[in-house]
């Protein structure tokens, strides 16, 4: 495959109806159902379903913003001074630093996260 850096051309990376099937958010698999692989790319970004109930403990991220859309279902976003709705159609700014967590609703829950790519591990000498 080809990577941006080389010359590649955009494309249509998933489609979320035919990720989430009939289920939706209630579909039996959940997790990530979709991952952002292309080599060369500067983005990572997931689908992730979480069945009803279920929950994203809050944790904090201290080094990425990250956008969430929500894409099916419903639930709350927990962590900040006040817990907020999330509803269908939902886009949230997660700023770096916060805390940050996600419990699905009774219809369950599927959202898609975009964040700038970590970089890989690195194998530097020992200073000093």
């Amino acid at each position: 495959m080809t990577s941006p850096a080389e010359g590649g051309s955009a494309r249509v990376a998933c489609r979320v109806p035919e990720l989430l099937g009939a289920g939706g958010a209630t579909g039996e698999a959940t997790g990530a159902l979709w991952k952002l692989a292309e080599s060369g790319r500067q983005l990572d970004a997931n689908v992730v379903r979480l069945a009803p109930g279920t929950r994203v403990a809050p944790h904090v991220e201290p080094d990425l913003d990250v956008l969430l859309v929500v894409v099916a279902g419903d639930g709350m976003l927990d962590g900040g001074e006040v817990p907020r709705e999330l509803t269908e159609g939902a886009v949230v700014w997660l700023p770096h630093g916060s805390t940050r967590g996600i419990t699905a609703g009774g219809d369950g829950l599927a959202y898609l996260t975009v964040h700038r790519r970590r970089p890989g591990m690195q194998i530097r000498r020992r200073t000093g």
